[in-house]
């Protein structure tokens, strides 16, 4: 009498389980979850603890639901005060992140193309990285002033500035990536009988996309980092001005929701970021 015994592919090399896989694959997706929202409650529940310790005024710590209703009220119209100067919290955040958007755009767009030509052009890049580093050690109030002087108070000087804060960071990324393209792989395209141009083009400058993006995720982070900066002067709609005017009346709730504006809207654009870098780069780390 025969036996047979019908065994799969996976069961045969020692594969686990399909429910031992899924399981695991259940138990990293909560981990991945479940820590950062831990790390949250932990964060708030220390913040709770030391409000209630009175170790500091409450002008200088406030309880985190003093926070809450000032978000709740920069949010909504009360007592005939809709949200804060007139604007909504939205209205605010909207104002701040076009100026973000149109700075970013501009510097990351000037900072690429002079990287890209910095690292093509050998003597142009050692002319260029100086002026790049100078402007990159310059705290962004060191300039604020001068732009204000040169271009007025309206949108000009705010999204100048957080242009120049974005193109260091953008341009610099871009020409480190295009020197330290592989040669092994030039020289492979240059046997092959590719001109320059397409060595540049075919090997060069894909290489050196992953660490364009990282730079490009440093010139948001700058420009970020700027706003209240670009918001000191006729700030108003705008989460910087907003902070700004806040700081000057000690009120504590209103700045510390719009630094959690800020920060929140940050980790979304950076998360937005790190997946068009996953679908543009698919390569990173493979060559």
């Amino acid at each position: 009498m025969s036996v047979f015994v019908d065994i799969t592919p996976d069961e045969a090399v020692g594969a686990a389980p399909p429910t031992v896989a899924g399981s695991g694959r259940w138990r990293a997706a909560l981990t991945r979850a479940g820590l950062p929202l831990l790390s949250v409650l932990v964060f708030f529940v220390v913040w709770q603890l030391v409000a209630a310790a009175g170790i500091w005024n409450q002008t200088f710590v406030p309880y985190p639901s003093t926070v809450w209703r000032a978000f709740v009220d920069l949010s909504t119209t009360h007592d005939g005060t809709r949200g804060y100067a007139g604007y909504l919290l939205w209205e605010h955040l909207y104002m701040t992140l076009r100026r973000v958007f149109a700075g970013v755009v501009i510097g990351v767009l000037l900072g690429v193309l002079l990287g890209l030509v910095m690292g093509s052009v050998g003597w142009l890049r050692s002319v260029l990285e100086p002026w790049l580093t100078f402007l990159r050690a310059l705290p962004p109030l060191a300039y604020f002033f001068l732009l204000v002087i040169w271009l007025g108070i309206d949108e000009a000087p705010k999204i100048t500035l957080l242009a120049l804060a974005a193109l260091p960071p953008a341009a610099v990324a871009t020409t480190a990536a295009m020197v330290a393209a592989p040669v092994g792989l030039q020289e492979a395209a240059r046997a092959l009988g590719a001109t320059r141009a397409q060595v540049i083009r075919d090997v060069v400058v894909p290489s050196a996309l992953p660490e364009t993006f990282t730079g490009i995720r440093l010139a948001v982070g700058m420009a970020y980092s700027s706003v209240v900066a670009a918001e000191l002067f006729n700030g108003i709609p705008g989460i910087g001005g907003l902070v700004k005017d806040a700081s000057n009346y000690n009120n504590t709730p209103v700045v510390l929701v719009g630094i959690f504006a800020i920060g929140i809207s940050g980790l979304v654009i950076d998360g937005v970021l790190r997946a068009a870098e996953r679908r543009a780069v698919p390569w990173r780390g493979k060559i």
